[in-house]
Order: structure tokens, then C-alpha cells, then sequence
């Protein structure tokens, strides 16, 4: 790379990462997806904004990029990490359990937009083959901001989840159908399966060797407790599933979902998720900012009317499909309508397959353009759309009663207890939840107590409790109780106050070192502080009256009297009359 070049790349990054550091903060304070921030700061330092007054302005040169090919592998990078967070969500057990929303409504909602939308563009003058190549195109919905805004759980997110997975999968067979459509010869389409079969036998092997090298990967990371070795272990692997998958053939968005399904099926889950979190903002915000320097401002207002018109039907079309499917499948009206709305604009994939297309001459550069246009604009508008469907959500609900639909209720998974530390006392509180059919995750930062409880099927999983990501990817915001059994009284105090601010209406329950430890606890939010000398001390208490011949109703009735009273003089050491209300009425 000449010097030039490298002064280039180095001031494009230096653009992106700028823009990224206005953009997060200044929409998070008012509330603002940045997604449109993201757009915009695309439009402006793209060719078709500041870039193309450089020659008489050259100092417009520094605020703007002239070529956007020059940051794609960055915007690559970025839905990469992307389908890899997304892949660490699932599992093998839930991707079976989905199979029929995956292949079945995925694959309808998919081919039903396609065949209607290709059918309207015909019947406007549109050839049937080029109306059949964007029909596909514009029927596929964007992962990369729908599932951010949706989520992969409850209704509207299992829902919109599974037919954006089947959308994945079936990029590459659409290519090959471009191709097809394009006058490939037999030749080529011999070439088609013969490569659909290496790829099949590559993401078989990915599977395989993933389950027995990726565990002690990550094991020998987490013994260094280096959070930058565990990053790098991470990127190593997503990375390579990636290039693999290109390497036969396949795209490398495939290649990371692979990567994170994989170790989704480790311990190691929670913990990678948390230290490639920062890394999937800032990369989805790159691939944003490319989207905004597609928008041609010149032909907005020189189309403004096709283009609204374009714009409109595609949405309208693809609502209606996906809703009514879903409603034909059992969901609530409400839901429906929201997931209908929520995945009616095009999608970053839709770019792909245009340019497959326009590479297989099946539509004209022109063609091609207006409907970068319109992606691109479909695209800006997803967040104004999933706002629209929350509203649409509750109007139906409101017009046709909740109460009234017998369809498929939402997707409800109980909440369960989070177990910060698995040892003695871990273990301990784990049984008694499971002899009470509680259901429980622990984490802990010990390789080999992870591995161990592994082995047994427990739900232990490796992390770093004082990193609030990690609990967060546990489901910390809706879990039944978190149970903090940590020996260090001072980082306990800390992650007590951490979660208390953060998350007012769950129950902490920590333990305690003795009654100074949890008048601490108390004052930072725990609601309830169990001292480990005290407890002791009433155990032994026991012991002796029961071998002193007391009855044991008389002396369980005055050990739970003493207990609340010492707690009462705890609270009162803390400075409350009573433990927060916040989640104390909550129960393991």
C-alpha cells in the first residue's frame, strides 16, 4: 500500500470513529435511535454530499469521503460482528424448536413478498425476469436493524427472528438464481450444486470441529483473565468460520452466524458476548454510515414522486404478507401488525442481490440505481417504522380486545434466578432452588469449576461478574432474583449499587461476611444481606437445643425470632428502618 493510499484509509477511519463519538452520545441524550444520526452523518460526508464541492472547496476534503468503496470491508466487518452476536443468541436445541418458523413461515413470507412485489413490476411494464430478480431483492427485510430493535425473544422478536434466519440462509441460493435467470449455462448450474455441497460438507465440519476445539480455546483464555485475550480469541474465531465459508463459496455473513451458534453451546457465551458488545454498535454505525452515502440527493428530488410511490408499495405489499401469514399461523393481531410493519422496508442483503443482479445483466445501472435509492431510504425509515408499529400494535389490540384473540399466546419464558459465584455457597443455594424446581444460571470466573459443572449439565457458565454486560446478557433486567455469594466484600458492595441503580425492581439477596459487611450491603441495595458468622451462630444454637432435648418447633420458632432480630439491628446499623421495598416482595 502506497503512502497515499495508507493516508486515506487512515483518514476515512478517523471520519468514521469521529462521527461514531458525536453520533452515539448526541442521540442517546435525547432519546434518538442513532440510526438515522448514523444516515445522516452518511448523506453528508459521502460522494453525493460534502464530497462533490471538495474541488472548489478542497478543505471540504477532510469532513468527507469521495470513494465509498474505500470503507465497504468496514461496513463488511461490521454485519459480520453483527450475525455473530446474533449467533451467540441461539442454540441448537431453540433452532430446532424454530425449524417450522425458520423453513416454513420464513420461507413463505420470503417467496409470497417476492412473487407479489415481482408481479406488480411486471404488470408496469417491468421484463419478467428482471421483475422476478428485484421481486426477490426487495422482498428480503433488514437483520441488521430489525433485530436490534426487536430482539430474538417474546413474540415479536421470535417471530421476526425466524424469518429473517431463513432470509439469511437463503442469500446464497438466491445469487445463484440471479445467475440462472441471467442465462448461466448447465455448466454453471452442475458448478451451483457442486459448490451447495462444499458447503454443505464445510459448515459440517465447522460444526464437529467447533464442539471440541472451541471449549478449550476459550478455557485456556479464561484462565489468564485477560479480557484482551478473550477478545482476540473471539474475533480469531469469527473470523476464520468467515473466511471458511467464503473460502467454498458461501457468504461470510453465514460463516458468523456459524461462529456464534457454536460457542452459544459453550460456557463461554455470556462472557464473549459482553467483550464484543462495544464492538457491535460502533460496527453496525459503519455500515449505517455506508447506507447513507448510497442516497443520491440529485435523484431524490429529480424522482421524488416514483420513488415515494416505489418506496410505498414495497412497504405496503410486504406488510400485508407478513402480517397475514402470521395471523394464518396463530399469532395475536397485535403482534402480527407489529412484526408486519417492523420488517416491511428493504434490507442491507437487498444491495447484494441488486448487484448480483445488475451483474448477471438482468437489470439495466439505471434500474439498479433508483432501487439503491429506494433500499437505502427504506432503510433510514426501519426505526420510524418500528415506532409505527407499536402503534399499530395497539390500536388493533385496542379495537379487537386483547382478550378476545384465541391465537398463539406470547412466548413467556419464567424468570430465573441468576447465581453470581458457583462454590460452596453457590452450589448450596442452586440445590435448594432446584429441589424447589426454580429454575437458575451461575456464573463463575473459575475455568475448572465451569468445567466441572459442565460435565454434570449444570447451567453454569464462565464470566466476569463485575463487568454489568455480563449480567445483562444473563437477563439480569428480568430475572427471578439475583443471588450475590462472592467472598470480596468490597466488590460485592460495588456490584450491589451497580445493579440497584440500574435495575430498581429486582431482588439482590449477598452475602454477607458478618453484620458490618451487611449493614454495607443494606445501604447499597441489597435486599437482603445473610451474615455468614450469624448464621453460624444460629446453626450452632440449634444443634445444641435439639441435643439438649427441646422440642424443634420451640426452637426453629425462636431461631427465625432471633434471626429477625438481628436483622432489625442490622438495618438499623445501615441506617433503614427496613430493607429496600424495591423487589423485596419477590421470592426465590
Amino acid at each position: 500500500m502506497t503512502s497515499n493510499d495508507s493516508a486515506t484509509a487512515l483518514h476515512d477511519a478517523l471520519l468514521i470513529l469521529g462521527a461514531a463519538g458525536v453520533v452515539i452520545p448526541a442521540f442517546a441524550r435525547v432519546r434518538i435511535t442513532p440510526v438515522i444520526g448514523f444516515i445522516v452523518i452518511g448523506i453528508l460526508t459521502g460522494p453525493y454530499g460534502l464530497a462533490r464541492f471538495a474541488d472548489q472547496l478542497p478543505w471540504l476534503q477532510t469532513f468527507s469521503i469521495a470513494d465509498r468503496d474505500s470503507i465497504e470491508p468496514f461496513a463488511e466487518l461490521g454485519i459480520i460482528l453483527l450475525l455473530f452476536t446474533i449467533g451467540l443468541e441461539l442454540s441448537f436445541a431453540r433452532l430446532k424448536a424454530m425449524r417450522r418458523l425458520v423453513f416454513g413461515l420464513g420461507a413463505a413470507q420470503l417467496f409470497a413478498s417476492g412473487l407479489l412485489i415481482g408481479v406488480a413490476l411486471w404488470t408496469f411494464g417491468g421484463g419478467l425476469q428482471p421483475s422476478i430478480g428485484l421481486g426477490i431483492a426487495l422482498a428480503l427485510s433488514s437483520t441488521a436493524l430489525v433485530l436490534p430493535i426487536s430482539g430474538t425473544t417474546g413474540a415479536v422478536g421470535k417471530n421476526a427472528f425466524g424469518m429473517l434466519l431463513f432470509e439469511d440462509l437463503a442469500l446464497v441460493p438466491i445469487v445463484f438464481l440471479l445467475g440462472s435467470l441471467g442465462g448461466a449455462a448447465l455448466a454453471d448450474i452442475a458448478g451451483m450444486a457442486g459448490l451447495i455441497g462444499t458447503g454443505v460438507l464445510t459448515l459440517l465440519a465447522m460444526f464437529v470441529l467447533g464442539r471440541f476445539l472451541l471449549p478449550p480455546l476459550f478455557a485456556q483464555a479464561a484462565r489468564t483473565k485477560s479480557p484482551e485475550l478473550f477478545l482476540s480469541a473471539s474475533l480469531l474465531v469469527v473470523i476464520t468460520s468467515s473466511m471458511l465459508t467464503v473460502s467454498v463459496g458461501l457468504s461470510p455473513i453465514l460463516g458468523a452466524l456459524v461462529a456464534g451458534l457454536l460457542i452459544a453451546e459453550t460456557a463461554y457465551r455470556s462472557e464473549v458476548e459482553a467483550v464484543v458488545l462495544p464492538f457491535k454498535g460502533l460496527a453496525l454505525g459503519i455500515f449505517l454510515i455506508t447506507v447513507g452515502m448510497q442516497l443520491d440527493l440529485d435523484r431524490m428530488v429529480d424522482q421524488w414522486a416514483e420513488i415515494a410511490v416505489a418506496l410505498i408499495g414495497v412497504l405496503a405489499i410486504k406488510m400485508a404478507v407478513t402480517s397475514g401469514l402470521l395471523r394464518l399461523n396463530g399469532v395475536r393481531r397485535g403482534v402480527a401488525a407489529e412484526v408486519g410493519v417492523l420488517m416491511s422496508s428493504p434490507s442491507e442483503t437487498t444491495l447484494i442481490v441488486l448487484a448480483a443482479a445488475l451483474q448477471a445483466r438482468l437489470i439495466s445501472a439505471d434500474v439498479a440505481g433508483f432501487w439503491q435509492v429506494v433500499t437505502a431510504l427504506g432503510l433510514t425509515i426501519t426505526p420510524l417504522l418500528a415506532r409505527l408499529g407499536h402503534v399499530a400494535a395497539d390500536w388493533v389490540e385496542t379495537r379487537h380486545g386483547a382478550g378476545q384473540d384465541n391465537g398463539v399466546e406470547e412466548e413467556t419464558t419464567e424468570p430465573r434466578t441468576i447465581i453470581v459465584g458457583y462454590g460452596r455457597v453457590g452450589r448450596m443455594v442452586a440445590d435448594m432452588l432446584q429441589s424447589h424446581s426454580k429454575k437458575w444460571v451461575a456464573l463463575e470466573d473459575n475455568v475448572d469449576t465451569v468445567n466441572r459443572a459442565r460435565r454434570e449439565s449444570l447451567p453454569v457458565r464462565y464470566g466476569d461478574a463485575t463487568r454489568i454486560e455480563t449480567l445483562e446478557a444473563l437477563g439480569v433486567s428480568h430475572c427471578a432474583a439475583l443471588v450475590l455469594t462472592m467472598d470480596d466484600h468490597v466488590q460485592a458492595a460495588r456490584l450491589t449499587r451497580r445493579i440497584r441503580e440500574r435495575y430498581p425492581e429486582i431482588t439482590i439477596v449477598a452475602r454477607a461476611r458478618d453484620p458490618d459487611h451487611a449493614a454495607e450491603l443494606y445501604r447499597a441495595g441489597a435486599s437482603d444481606a445473610v451474615p455468614e458468622t450469624l448464621e453460624s451462630s444460629l446453626q450452632l444454637s440449634e444443634a445444641v437445643l435439639v441435643d439438649l432435648g427441646v422440642p424443634m418447633g420451640p426452637v426453629i420458632a425462636s431461631i427465625h425470632e432471633k434471626r429477625d432480630e438481628l436483622r432489625a439491628a442490622i438495618k438499623h446499623r445501615a441506617d433503614l428502618e427496613k430493607a429496600p421495598k424495591l423487589g423485596s416482595s419477590k421470592r426465590l
